[in-house]
């Protein structure tokens, strides 16, 4: 007779949650209740299963004796003699695998049986425990589970399989040694999820605006990486990026194909990193909280390195007039980016947890209200701009004159061959609009603005230019912002916002800071003019401002924003912290006209203009020129690749939002929140790893 242990110490720690059970055939065709790993258990997942050869003293059917002891003759039952003990051991081998054998059958017994004490004695007295849908335990009797399945594996059958679902958190945690590779179809399932998320990210963007598409295209994104390692979660977040930013980013072809190739795959790089974070977080609770927090962080970085960083292309920047925009006058651009990822995280939560149950780290609970909680969660998130306070009208107006000269070239070469071509036509045009005025088809303005590079020569420099610019400017007699290239010295130069007064002539002025890269300067310049012909275009290297751009014209004092640095959250802010309003963009758009550039930079425009409570004014060389109203709204617009005009009566404001006033806090605030979430996840990790390492 055998004696039974029912007193066997606990191998890595007691776990006392009821465990499901799934099916599983021994090898004597008797169907038994094996309990998967719990996901929390990590030390139980890791221990052998079914290592051990077969072993000629195999329990019959339903029988409770005669099993093995896990010790040798030392420690054989009461009873047995000497030589029983060494035919004992004899039959289930005196080699170390055979002993390794023998206790691998009683490890993956006590795994069947539960970790704790009293399971493991019923594990030993032959009785099973079977778990109900609701988790309560109940007895099965041995001869219904059939033998232990340890005792019909084969000695070759090798590393156990991971019981947890493929690529599930669980299966992580038990160690990489123990999970099955993940079958082909799921993996598939998680590259076409990553991609069309990518395509549903990119349709949100201009021009096609279709907004709601953004939190769907996370949905897809934040789905195909639930359960990942590392480094698969990093190449399916680059495989998302890409599609995503190939259309995105296609304005960038004018150039040439190889530098939007490049582009691509250089911001790409971000997304992978973030991806590969991401896998971290997914361990823990209120994981779409994190999620969003990482993608706060990855955008940032992307504004701020390489070589100035590429804020473009955020998800902010495809909300500008959705019933997310709001939450940039709480907490600007970054915060409308984490309110839309945190929306589509929540709807991927209830994705893979309720729709897609076998890889959620824990089962589900059947209640209807929890698995609608996160599809809640996720629409109530938008309904939540409705509590963002934003200023209201202050009672003053002013009157903007807006130039648009167009220019008769495309492309690289959008100028054109004829000298002062876009000078005279910005000036042409400013004479019409004061025609027009004289006539009374249109009030008069206080001021006028006319885009980026209206004229193609220096007017310090060039008597011709300066002439031509005093005439139209006393034409339409108020003070005129001129947009001008400027040379510096006899190497450099600068991208300028001019004061041009009719009486005074050009005055106050204000230099673009942040610079396009390989547009107006050239980084690295030595090896990249040796390497690339295109790059000589730039011609002289323009050398960045160092103020803000508050310009005092008429009864107001304008906030000059140039270009490409409508882009930039902090640019941006220090001009409006100033006390100017409206906001004036100038821009020139020429080389990119006709693309998805023109009605991206509005969308930016209409998310600044919400973000600091001010009107915006455009105005574009071939086009989009347009008015923005203080909530986003697009007032008046015009075509591209025309000459247009027209004089706009704008509110001015001067109150400043929370978004204005606190300034990069939720920004930061957001990136530390995920990047501490990775740093929790990394440290659970290696604890539970430590843990099991003792067990």
């Amino acid at each position: 007779m055998v004696k039974e242990r029912t007193g066997l110490p606990p191998i890595g720690g007691d776990s006392t949650r009821p465990r499901p059970t799934t099916p599983s055939h021994s090898g004597t065709g008797g169907l038994t209740d094996v309990a998967p790993p719990d996901p929390s258990d990590t030390a139980a997942a890791s221990r052998p299963h079914n290592a051990a050869g077969p072993s000629s003293e195999t329990p019959s059917r339903g029988s409770t004796s005669e099993i093995p002891s896990r010790d040798s003759a030392s420690d054989a039952p009461s009873g047995e003699t000497a030589s029983d003990a060494e035919s004992r051991d004899s039959t289930l081998g005196s080699s170390p695998r055979g002993r390794a054998g023998t206790a691998s059958e009683t490890a993956s017994r006590d795994s069947a049986a539960g970790s704790s004490p009293r399971d493991r004695a019923e594990a030993a007295s032959g009785v099973g425990v079977s778990h109900s849908r609701a988790g309560a335990a109940s007895p099965v009797s041995a001869t219904q589970a059939g033998p232990p399945a340890s005792a019909a594996a084969p000695e070759s059958a090798g590393p156990p399989k991971s019981t947890a679902p493929p690529g599930s958190p669980a299966e992580e945690a038990a160690g990489p040694g123990s999970p099955a590779r993940e079958p082909a179809l799921v993996l598939l399932a998680r590259v076409v999820a990553a991609a069309a998320g990518g395509v549903l990210m990119y349709l949100a963007f201009p021009p096609l605006g279709w907004w709601v598409t953004a939190p769907l295209g996370i949905t897809l994104v934040a789905a195909s990486l639930y359960g990942t390692r590392p480094r698969r979660a990093a190449w399916l977040g680059y495989l998302a990026a890409a599609v995503f930013l190939v259309p995105t980013l296609s304005w960038v072809r004018t150039i040439g194909d190889d530098v939007w190739a490049m582009l691509v795959a250089v911001e790409s790089l971000f997304y992978a990193g973030m991806a590969a974070l991401a896998s971290r977080v997914f361990r823990l609770r209120l994981w779409p909280l994190w999620f969003a927090g990482l993608w706060v962080a990855m955008e940032w970085a992307r504004g701020l390195v390489p070589i100035g960083g590429f804020p473009w292309a955020r998800l902010a920047f495809s909300q500008g007039e959705s019933a997310y925009t709001r939450f940039a006058a709480l907490g600007g651009a970054p915060l409308v980016s984490f309110a839309v990822v945190l929306s589509g995280a929540l709807l991927a939560h209830a994705l893979v947890n309720h729709v897609l149950p076998a890889y959620a780290p824990r089962p589900a609970r059947r209640g209807g209200a929890r698995k609608l909680a996160p599809v809640a969660l996720a629409v109530a998130v938008p309904a939540l701009t409705l509590a963002v306070p934003h200023p209201g009208d202050e009672g003053r107006t002013v009157n903007v004159g807006i130039v648009q000269g167009n220019v008769p070239g495309r492309g690289m070469y959008a100028l054109g061959d004829e000298p002062a071509v876009v000078l005279k036509n910005h000036s042409a045009e400013t004479e019409r609009l004061a025609a027009a005025v004289r006539a009374g088809k249109l009030p008069r303005p206080d001021l006028v603005v006319l885009p980026e590079n209206s004229t193609d020569i220096d007017p310090y420099r060039d008597a011709f230019a300066r002439a031509t610019i005093d005439a139209s400017v006393k034409a339409v007699g108020v003070p005129t912002l001129v947009g001008a290239v400027v040379a510096i010295g006899d190497t450099e130069r600068a991208t300028r916002s001019l004061v041009w007064d009719p009486v005074t002539g050009p005055g106050a002025h204000y230099d673009k800071q942040n610079l396009v890269p390989f547009g107006e300067y050239t980084p690295f310049k030595d090896i990249v003019l040796a390497l690339w012909e295109r790059a000589s275009l730039v011609g002289r290297q323009s050398v960045p401002g160092t103020r803000p751009g508050d310009l005092k014209m008429g009864p107001v004092t304008v906030g000059a924003v140039n270009c490409y640095e409508v882009a930039y959250d902090g640019t941006v802010r220090g001009t409006v912290r100033t006390g100017a309003s409206p906001i004036v963009v100038q821009t020139n758009n020429a080389s990119y006209a006709l693309s998805n550039l023109p009605p991206q930079q509005l969308a930016m425009s209409q998310i600044r203009a919400v973000e600091h409570n001010r009107a915006v004014v455009t105005a574009a060389t071939t086009g989009i020129s347009a008015y923005v109203t203080p909530d986003g709204k697009v007032s008046w617009r015009t075509r591209e690749l025309v000459a247009d005009m027209n004089v706009v009566t704008v509110p001015v404001r001067t109150r400043e939002t929370i978004a204005t006033r606190v300034g990069a806090l939720p920004e930061w605030a957001l990136a530390l929140m995920g990047v501490a979430a990775v740093g929790v996840a990394v440290w659970r990790g290696r604890r539970q790893g430590d843990r099991t390492g003792k067990g």
